[in-house]
């Protein structure tokens, strides 16, 4: 889905390289090819890696990007493929609970921009900061369905807010603390559900932007309330620990 987002929004296939757990994908892959259930993945070996290159040492030589969503383990990324990258080099290590690689060891090796699935590192890109967004300014507009255009406009409306507010290496991103770019993101979304004719109902950017801040500000004062007439408990210390003991044994 991400490979296919990216096309959409403009990058260029043939720049593009993608491995999957059996190796890279390319027209040679004949054991995806024929199996139908992975049609989508044969259109990537299509499109993408024209050079047939098959290995990630080599796939890393001069590369801007690198976008990792595998195993949670610290070691999958290789600190000498980020090495090997383009200068000022951009790593997304997505995997949760645990990053392909830790952020610092991206950075010692040369890496300008590292984001990961965390909360508590710098620059945590999460599907959370997609679906409020995205479901309100669907719902909004009653559209019919979602569309790739609908995801970039989205993804387009947290870049704006970002850039608005100030962004440097560390901060590429709103957080899920900055309630202010959700009505955005929704607003910008019913409008292209609006465009695309997918929506059941005509509503303006003003508008969808109104009800939407309103809507997410009743939300989160209702669930204070809710926490402070302790009708919502916090969450024992004991469980909060056996859940990130359990975290820590899955990765090691």
């Amino acid at each position: 889905t991400i490979a296919r987002i990216i096309q959409k929004a403009g990058g260029d296939p043939e720049k593009m390289i993608i491995f999957d757990s059996t190796g890279s994908l390319n027209r040679d892959r004949e054991d995806i090819r024929a199996d139908s259930r992975y049609y989508r993945k044969w259109e990537l070996c299509e499109s993408t890696n024209p050079q047939k290159i098959q290995t990630m040492d080599e796939a890393m030589k001069g590369a801007d990007v690198l976008i990792a969503l595998s195993k949670s383990d610290p070691d999958t990324i290789k600190t000498r493929w980020i090495q090997s990258m383009a200068t000022r080099p951009i790593v997304f290590a997505c995997a949760n609970p645990v990053p392909e690689i830790y952020p610092y060891r991206a950075k010692e090796a040369g890496a300008y921009i590292v984001a990961t699935g965390r909360g508590d590192f710098p620059n945590q890109v999460n599907n959370s900061l997609g679906f409020p967004g995205i479901l309100k300014g669907a719902l909004m507009a009653r559209a019919r369905k979602i569309s790739d255009e609908m995801a970039i406009v989205a993804a387009r409306s947290l870049a704006d807010f970002a850039e608005k507010r100030g962004i440097h290496p560390d901060n590429i991103i709103p957080t899920m603390d900055e309630a202010g770019v959700f009505p955005f993101e929704a607003a910008d979304v019913a409008c292209q559900a609006v465009k695309e004719g997918l929506a059941r109902e005509d509503i303006s950017h003003d508008e969808a932007y109104a009800r939407a801040e309103k809507g997410i500000k009743e939300s989160r004062e209702l669930v204070k309330l809710m926490i402070d007439e302790g009708f919502i408990k916090t969450p024992p210390q004991s469980m909060l620990q056996t859940a990130f003991d359990w975290a820590v044994k899955e990765v090691r």
